[in-house]
């Protein structure tokens, strides 16, 4: 449920200006335009946290306006499906949310041209990955990694470099280039077909489709710092485009990667192309009029505030997984500073934690780990839970707050004893589980059961779906069944760099 008095982005002005920047840039290429597309084209739910009123699908209602114009190339590095590198927000592995990706995009009547295994080196795992794709009737191609790159301009546009690389066949006008997350290959297979085309005499263009950072706001523009937070495994930096400055005396702002390597992308369009570039800047690259549909600037400053400090959450969860190194902890540390966050600024943090303190004082914990939980619901009340051993301190808090919007009594009990004892019989006795307390996934089950002979819990069942996008925090790294539980109420989860268990393996 979204608070209409906190929308700071206005969608349908957005469309309006972007779709025309779009179709200016492929009127300028003789009507055939490769256009990357930075970040996620579907669910971008970090626009949507740091945009409020940001449409996540919004990105996708643009190229439905565009469908006749387009076709797709869905890129996906190797090493990436090598590694089972894996999307956060929906803790899945990039080579299935490849296929997801294709799976969406035929729900809004948009089907993918090709898939692009980049980076190729007979990596089996990736093999499997093209054999599965083909096997389903969709067409892949395998690009190797580019000779000469990034020092020899001549033998990276050649037919050893980037003409090594099989022609992928396209036939619209806009080929729009996609990935799953950063490094998946989108720049180098637009550079690759850019290549063929000008060696078939074909004039095209190529140029990227962006939304953060917002180029036309200050360097230090909450939102701007909020995507430095979420690309701080990656040390993006936004900077002044010093190329941009000289060219035009325009101050504006990218990132250091882009900027970095822009002198020799512009070398290697050049050669492409065999003329002078009319790009001056890596700015004047990007299609981006995200500033267009900013309303109201005091609201996206504030929720970027929130957004770094969910970033730095998650980076000290991270570190103490073992999934980051320190010196990306040090660097959120710094964005924080910068932004002059504290983690306290984020309302759900010190409730959580104040109710982690009394299951301890009254002694209610589990196995001797006190867990707190609070949400805050969208007209800003705060509700709090705490584990026992009978439950996790999620389930307790979901079922707090549900009770609270369904207008229940807080000591009403939603749970009957008889279900819940069956289950723990089942997980200790039957499974010879360690962990027989409920976690949050298991709760929602039962709580689904229940309502079928029970009307209050039919009542704060039908309330889950007020939770969408409330801020939650807990004291603790959520189990697994936590973890899928919070992700399917689609709730912004933030947790302490603690673990909820002393034993190592945890699988509940």
């Amino acid at each position: 449920m979204e608070d209409k008095n906190r929308i700071g982005f206005d969608n349908e002005k957005y469309l309006r200006e972007q779709t025309a920047a779009i179709l200016e840039r492929v009127e300028r290429f003789n009507h055939r335009l490769y256009l990357e597309f930075g970040g996620k084209i579907l669910y971008d739910y970090h626009a949507a946290r740091v945009l409020p009123g940001f449409d996540p699908n919004v990105k996708m209602r643009l190229l439905q306006l565009l469908k006749d114009k387009i076709d797709v190339i869905l890129c996906i590095h190797a090493g990436d499906i090598e590694r089972k590198k894996v999307r956060a927000d929906f803790g899945i592995t990039y080579d299935v949310d490849s296929l997801k990706t294709i799976d969406d995009f035929r729900e809004w009547g948009i089907e993918i041209t090709a898939v692009v295994i980049t980076r190729y080196q007979n990596q089996l795992p990736a093999k499997a990955f093209k054999n599965k794709l083909e096997m389903r009737g969709i067409k892949v191609y395998l690009h190797y990694p580019t000779k000469g790159y990034p020092t020899d301009v001549d033998l990276i546009v050649s037919d050893e470099g980037y003409g090594a690389n099989e022609y992928i066949k396209t036939e619209k006008p806009i080929v729009v280039v996609t990935g799953p997350g950063p490094g998946s290959g989108k720049l180098a297979t637009c550079l690759c077909n850019l290549y063929h085309e000008y060696k078939s005499g074909m004039q095209a263009g190529y140029a990227k489709f962006e939304t953060f950072p917002i180029w036309d706001l200050p360097v230090d523009h909450k939102v701007n710092v909020a995507y430095e937070a979420a690309t701080v495994d990656l040390k993006d930096e936004v900077l002044i485009d010093e190329h941009h400055l000289k060219a035009y005396n325009k101050k504006v702002v990218n990132y250091n990667r882009d900027i970095e390597a822009f002198h020799l992308l512009k070398r290697i369009i050049e050669k492409i192309t065999g003329s002078a570039s009319m790009y001056q800047s890596p700015t004047d690259m990007g299609v981006n009029r995200a500033s267009a549909g900013i309303v109201n600037d005091r609201i996206i400053a504030e929720a970027s505030h929130q957004e770094i400090i969910r970033r730095y959450f998650r980076c000290a969860v991270e570190y103490a997984l073992g999934l980051t190194e320190k010196e990306t902890l040090n660097r959120i540390d710094e964005i924080m500073q910068k932004a002059g966050a504290i983690p306290e600024d984020r309302n759900v943090v010190v409730p959580a934690r104040k109710a982690a303190a009394n299951a301890e004082e009254t002694g209610k914990g589990n196995a001797g780990i006190y867990c707190g939980a609070s949400v805050e619901l969208h007209d800003g009340t705060i509700i709090t839970g705490k584990n026992s051993p009978l439950m996790h301190a999620a389930s307790s808090l979901i079922l707090n707050a549900t009770k609270h919007l369904a207008g229940l009594p807080d000591s009403m009990h939603l749970l009957p004893q008889n279900i819940i004892d069956s289950v723990t019989h089942l997980k200790k006795n039957i499974l010879h589980g360690k962990m027989v307390s409920l976690d949050l996934d298991e709760t929602l089950i039962v709580l689904g059961i229940s309502a079928l002979s029970n009307p209050a819990a039919q009542m704060a069942l039908e309330n889950l779906k007020w939770l969408r996008d409330c801020e939650v925090h807990l004291t603790h790294i959520p189990t697994p069944g936590d973890e899928a539980g919070l992700r399917k109420l689609k709730v912004n989860l933030t947790c302490d760099p603690q673990y909820s268990s002393k034993r190592l393996f945890v699988n509940g």
